[in-house]
């Protein structure tokens, strides 16, 4: 996500100035990561949040001003209000579905959460998740899929980035426990009762 930053921009600035096909590569760059925070919040009504999110966002996307990963968490936060309001009509609490799977490509050859989501199907992944503390599954879900740093997820969330990057960590070392991977050191994972 963060490789295609520079194109991202690119294209954001072609679109603030009416070019349409600019506006596509901007959708198709932030799209997937998008949906899939969006499943983790309102589940199979994904797809109608991301509509109204994408409609705002093509309202307002002359009032946007910044760079690709800029973007990306602007998109986010209209994204976050739009699913908010929808749980707030249908009064239910989030609930997770499937993930595409190449939302779940994440960097880093040697880090928990991807040994955690590479050890199981993307909908376990999303039901794992879903059992996390809200503040935790939406840190790991802006950090992970959407692959926001922390002070853009921090935006999004109105948290500090301090509080966004613990409840990652938090939520990722509660996703790792429960998928039996203690640790991960240079050597790559070692499972609970592993020693080096």
């Amino acid at each position: 996500m963060r490789a295609h930053d520079g194109e991202l921009g690119a294209a954001v600035a072609r679109a603030q100035e009416g070019d349409e096909t600019a506006f596509a590569v901007a959708y198709r760059l932030v799209q997937p990561g998008l949906l899939g925070y969006l499943r983790g919040l309102v589940g199979d009504d994904a797809e109608d949040v991301a509509s109204d999110a994408w409609l705002e966002i093509s309202r307002d996307l002359g009032r946007f001003k910044g760079d690709g990963a800029g973007f990306r968490g602007w998109s986010a936060t209209i994204a976050r209000h739009r699913a908010l309001d929808h749980l707030r009509r249908q009064k239910v609490r989030p609930r997770s579905s499937a993930l595409e799977q190449d939302v779940l490509e994440l960097p880093g050859p040697h880090s928990t959460h991807d040994q955690a989501l590479e050890s199981i199907s993307t909908e376990r992944a999303l039901d794992l998740v879903g059992g996390l503390p809200r503040d935790q599954a939406e840190a790991v879900l802006l950090r992970v899929v959407v692959g926001l740093d922390a002070p853009t997820a921090a935006r999004v969330l109105g948290k500090r980035p301090g509080a966004v990057r613990t409840a990652a960590y938090r939520g990722l070392k509660r996703l790792a426990k429960q998928l039996g991977v203690a640790s991960v050191t240079d050597d790559g994972p070692r499972t609970l009762g592993e020693s080096k």
